[in-house]
């Protein structure tokens, strides 16, 4: 990887005080960009331009995208900015469902709050297993209890296996991800340990089973995520124009597909 460039910047949004960009952040810095890190929630606000930006990340948090608080509306609707300026967007579980939701997919809440918390399957689509060099992970950390439709025109790149059908999409410059390519050994005893109650809801995991599965799942999860953060921030991922069969779609029109997609 090429030494620290202070020109290229990646833009990363986090959602709480205490988070980090994880394996992405690190990634990223190796790869020389420079993190700009806001966090809309503390009040942080997002550039009107991405013209000093090379990509944007958008990572999870314990909130959700039909909560009424403002700065949510606001972010959702700024992820025009990178879409329209045609920059590399990733979206990792909570950004994932801003991602769907910008785009007027419905974001849903199950009525008993069950959710998947741990490592669970995925299932890839022949595109996302022809997104970049190495194959679509077929297991993969997750820690949410919102999931998403497929957007109107998207590339579904991975399904579930349970209560949260769609894991993945891609959808111009953007990719969407339900679970945590991001999260390292030390985030997995944070989350567990801070957000033990979770893991009482349904279909959660018990902690154990995530530390774990970890050692049996995250090295195929990490070589992907190499691959696919090359091929993202070169602009370079892998498209196959097979649309899967969209649900039903909301306010914002979806952007046209992109052969070269900027990823991430």
């Amino acid at each position: 990887m090429s030494e620290l460039n202070p020109r290229r910047k990646a833009l990363i949004i986090l959602h709480q005080a205490h988070s980090t960009p994880g394996r992405v952040g690190r990634w990223l810095r190796h790869a020389g960009y420079e993190l700009d890190i806001r966090r809309p929630p503390l009040g942080d606000e997002l550039p009107k331009t991405l013209h000093h930006h090379s990509c944007v990340v958008v990572f999870g948090g314990p909130m959700g995208v039909n909560d009424p608080e403002l700065w949510i509306r606001r972010e959702i609707d700024w992820l025009e900015t990178p879409l329209n300026e045609n920059k590399p967007l990733l979206g990792l579980c909570l950004g994932a469902q801003m991602f769907a939701k910008f785009l007027g997919a419905r974001v849903f809440t199950h009525d008993d709050r069950r959710c998947e918390a741990g490592y669970y399957r995925i299932t890839p689509t022949e595109a996302g297993d022809a997104l970049c060099a190495a194959r679509f992970p077929r297991h993969a950390y997750h820690w949410h209890n919102d999931g998403f439709e497929l957007p109107k025109g998207a590339t579904l790149l991975a399904r579930g296996c349970g209560d949260f059908p769609y894991q993945a999409f891609r959808q111009g410059p953007g990719v969407a991800l339900q679970f945590h390519p991001e999260v390292t050994y030390q985030m997995m005893c944070r989350w567990t340990t801070r957000g033990a109650d979770r893991l009482t809801r349904p279909g959660a995991r018990p902690p154990h089973e995530h530390l774990a599965d970890w050692y049996q799942h995250d090295p195929a999860v990490n070589h992907w995520l190499d691959r696919f953060l090359s091929a993202w921030i070169a602009n370079g991922l892998r498209h196959i124009e097979k649309p899967a069969s969209p649900t039903k779609s909301g306010a914002h029109a979806p952007l046209e597909l992109v052969a070269a997609y900027p990823n991430v």
